[in-house]
């Protein structure tokens, strides 16, 4: 089984953290739970999910969002 890596993202002036997954599909509808808004295809499967204000989400993290040693971030 091939393994795939997200796609990650940021926004830094949204402070939206986006990650889409290995899944294709046309995005067709979505669900919202507090900070975190994951969209669906119309088969119902998750497709992307995003994170808002993603810095107070991770703020708890012991190194600031923008440090975390993932490629999209520098």
């Amino acid at each position: 089984m091939k393994k795939t890596s997200p796609n990650l993202s940021y926004d830094s002036d949204a402070d939206v953290l986006s990650l889409a997954g290995s899944a294709q599909g046309v995005i067709d509808h979505a669900s919202e739970l507090g900070n975190f808004v994951v969209h669906f295809t119309k088969d119902n499967k998750p497709v992307l999910v995003e994170i808002l204000e993603a810095s107070k989400v991770f703020s708890a993290s012991p190194k600031p969002i923008r440090k975390i040693a993932i490629p999209a971030f520098a």
